[in-house]
């Protein structure tokens, strides 16, 4: 299996096959912000990739927001875009090496995108950077793919193991609100960290 590392991730970039990529917020993601009151949390978006929702939540006002991901040319990206978006928040680093902590991680084709073996590490590290009572929001794949990822696919059934030791959930189930060729292929969450 290819190592999903940041070269691999930067490759993707600069070959243009970044079919994850709808170039706007995800629907499921926007509603959701769209819900958020407290424009002060720290919100933390990990894989962020050309980073919609990051860009969103900051022209509606949420100023402690941050983008994580491993490769820079996506946080390149970003910046041409968004020129006045503060350096310091845009973070280039592996997640599982953050040290920092957070009211909100807004999980964006993240999960999907690492291997299967970090699965049960990805939910101890968001354990570790979320906040008591804080909370992990967002979008998993709900559906097995017929090819080796990335994406990786899998159920509700094969997840719930992973967060339930972390988390309460208060939401796992498929979103209502999907683009038409993610329908039906998608989990929306909202998980509480204990």
């Amino acid at each position: 299996m290819q190592s999903l590392d940041r070269k691999f991730w930067t490759q993707q970039y600069q070959n243009g096959t970044t079919n994850w990529d709808i170039g706007y917020p995800s629907p499921p993601l926007k509603e959701f912000i769209d819900t958020i009151e407290n424009k002060e949390l720290k919100i933390l978006v990990p894989g962020a990739g050309n980073a919609y929702e990051v860009e969103y939540l900051w022209n509606q006002g949420f100023k402690n927001v941050f983008l994580l991901d491993i490769s820079p040319s996506p946080l390149e990206n970003f910046k041409k875009r968004n020129p006045t978006f503060p350096e310091q928040q845009m973070i280039l680093k592996n997640f599982f090496d953050i040290k920092e902590k957070y009211d909100l991680v807004l999980e964006q084709t993240f999960f999907c995108a690492i291997d299967r073996e970090l699965r049960k590490k990805y939910a101890e590290k968001m354990h570790e950077v979320i906040v008591p009572g804080g909370k992990l929001a967002g979008v998993l794949f709900g559906k097995e793919f017929d090819k080796e990822g990335p994406p990786f696919g899998g159920t509700k059934k094969e997840y719930l193991p992973y967060f339930e030791p972390y988390f309460e959930v208060k939401e796992m189930h498929l979103c209502k609100n999907s683009i038409p060729p993610r329908a039906g292929n998608e989990l929306w969450i909202e998980l509480i960290r204990k």
